[in-house]
C-alpha cells in the first residue's frame, strides 16, 4: 500500500466551505492562540497574586459552561452560520478590548475580567457551534478525517502559540498579542461569511434546551461516549501532578526545569505525529470499537507513567497515551456528530464542550487530593487503572458502544 493511504487524509479539504473554514482555523490557531498565555501573565503581572490568575481562570470556564449551553440551544434554533459570525465576532472584540485596554493604560484588574468572560463566551460559542455545523459541509464518511485534521491544526496552534508568543513579548509587548490574535480571528470571519446557509431544522418545540437533555438521555451511545470521555480525563489526566514527578520521581530542579519540560511536551508530542499518519485510520468503520480501545489503552499507558522510575520510560508512556488519545478524541466527535440528530446537534455539541473544557479542570482537583494523598506516583497509576476499569465497564454495560459501526449511520 502506498504510503499517501497512511499519512493525513486530505479528502475533506476538497470541499470548498471546510477547506476556507479549515485554512482560516491553521492561521488562528497560532495567531489566535496568544491570549492564552497573554492573560494569565497580564493577571499575574498587574496583581502579582497567583490566586488572582485562578480566578480569572474561574470566571473563563464559568462564562464558557453558559455559552456551550445557551449556543448550543441558539444553534439548533438559528441559522448556524450566523451564530459562528456571532462568536467569531464576540471573540475579536474581546482581544481589541484586551488590547484597547493594555494600550490605553486602564487594564485594572476588575476590566480584565470582564473582558476574559467575554472571551469565555466567545470560545464556548465557536466551539459548539463549529461542532455542530462541521456535519453540514461534510459527509459521514468523511467526519473522522475532518476531525483528525481540526484536532492536528488545534494542537499545532497549542504547542506553537504559546512558543511564539514567548518570542514575541519582549519584542513587541505583551498587549499586541491581543492585537494579532484579532487580526487572526479576521481570518476565521472570512471563511464563515463564505459558508453557506444553515437554516434549523426540527419544530420549535424540539428547540428546547430540556428537549436536547431528554434526547441525550434516550441515547445510549451519546451517554456512553461522554461517559468514555470523562473517565479517561478525570480519572488519567495527571498533568497536576507533573511538577512533583519532575522533581521528586526525576530528579528535576524546584520551580521546574528540562524534566518539567519533557512531561508537558510528550503528549501533545504523541497528539501530533499520530494526526500526520491519520489516514492511517480514518477510513475505519467500526468507531466505537476503536475510541474505547483508545481510551483503554491510554489507561494502560497511564499506569506505565505511574510506574516508570525512569524519565525516558514515562516520557514515552505520555508520548504514546498522546498518539491513542488523538484516536479517542478523533472518534468521539465523530461519533456524536454522525449519531446525533441535526436538529439537536448544537445542544449535543454544548454538552460535549463542557465535558471537553470541564474535564481537565476537575482532573486537576482530583489528582492534586489523590497526589497528596498517596504520592503522585500511586496516584497516577491508580488513575490509569480505574479508567482500564472504567472503560471496561461501560462496554460490558452499554455493548451498543462495542459495536458502533459508521457505515449503520444515515
Amino acid at each position: 500500500m502506498r504510503l499517501s493511504a497512511y499519512v493525513i487524509d486530505r479528502r475533506p479539504l476538497r470541499i470548498p466551505a471546510f477547506r476556507r473554514l479549515w485554512t482560516a482555523s491553521v492561521v488562528s490557531a497560532v495567531g489566535g492562540s496568544f491570549s492564552l498565555i497573554a492573560v494569565p501573565t497580564q493577571v499575574f503581572t498587574l496583581t502579582g497574586s497567583s490566586a488572582a490568575v485562578g480566578v480569572s481562570a474561574t470566571v473563563s470556564m464559568c462564562a464558557l459552561v453558559v455559552s456551550a449551553l445557551w449556543s448550543g440551544a441558539l444553534a439548533d434554533a438559528i441559522d448556524r452560520r450566523r451564530l459562528l459570525l456571532a462568536g467569531n465576532g464576540g471573540l475579536a472584540l474581546a482581544y481589541l478590548g484586551l488590547w484597547l485596554s493594555s494600550v490605553l493604560g486602564v487594564a485594572t484588574l476588575p476590566v480584565l475580567l470582564v473582558l476574559v468572560a467575554l472571551q469565555g463566551v466567545g470560545f464556548g460559542a465557536t466551539m459548539t457551534v463549529t461542532g455542530a455545523a462541521v456535519p453540514r459541509v461534510v459527509p459521514n464518511d468523511q467526519l473522522v478525517a475532518a476531525n483528525s485534521l481540526s484536532a492536528l491544526t488545534r494542537y499545532t496552534g497549542a504547542v506553537v502559540g504559546p512558543l511564539l508568543a514567548g518570542v514575541l513579548i519582549p519584542v513587541v509587548g505583551l498587549g499586541s498579542l491581543y492585537l494579532f490574535d484579532a487580526l487572526a480571528l479576521g481570518a476565521v470571519l472570512w471563511a464563515t461569511a463564505k459558508l453557506p446557509a444553515m437554516p434549523p431544522r426540527g419544530t420549535g418545540a424540539e428547540r428546547s434546551l430540556r428537549h436536547g437533555f431528554r434526547y441525550l438521555a434516550g441515547q445510549r451511545v451519546l451517554v456512553a461516549i461522554l461517559a468514555v470521555d470523562l473517565a479517561a480525563m478525570v480519572l488519567a489526566m495527571p498533568v497536576a501532578l507533573f511538577p512533583e514527578l519532575a522533581e521528586r520521581s526525576y530528579g528535576g530542579p524546584a520551580g521546574g526545569g528540562v524534566e518539567l519540560g519533557l512531561l508537558f511536551a510528550a503528549y501533545p508530542t504523541g497528539v501530533l505525529l499520530t494526526g500526520l499518519f491519520s489516514g492511517t485510520f480514518s477510513r475505519a468503520r467500526r468507531h466505537g470499537r476503536l475510541m474505547a480501545s483508545a481510551a483503554i489503552v491510554w489507561g494502560c499507558c497511564v499506569v506505565v507513567l505511574g510506574l516508570a522510575t525512569a524519565l525516558p520510560l514515562a516520557v514515552l508512556a505520555l508520548v504514546a497515551g498522546g498518539a491513542v488519545n488523538f484516536v479517542l478524541s478523533t472518534f468521539r466527535n465523530a461519533i456524536s456528530q454522525a449519531h446525533t440528530d441535526d436538529a439537536l446537534r448544537g445542544r449535543i455539541q454544548g454538552i460535549l464542550t463542557i465535558v471537553l473544557m470541564g474535564g481537565p479542570q476537575l482532573a486537576n482537583v482530583v489528582h492534586g487530593f489523590a497526589g497528596a494523598a498517596m504520592g503522585a506516583r500511586w496516584a497516577v497509576g491508580v488513575g490509569g487503572a480505574l479508567t482500564v476499569l472504567a472503560v471496561a465497564l461501560l462496554v460490558w454495560a452499554v455493548p451498543e458502544l462495542w459495536r458502533y459501526d459508521s457505515e449503520s449511520t444515515g
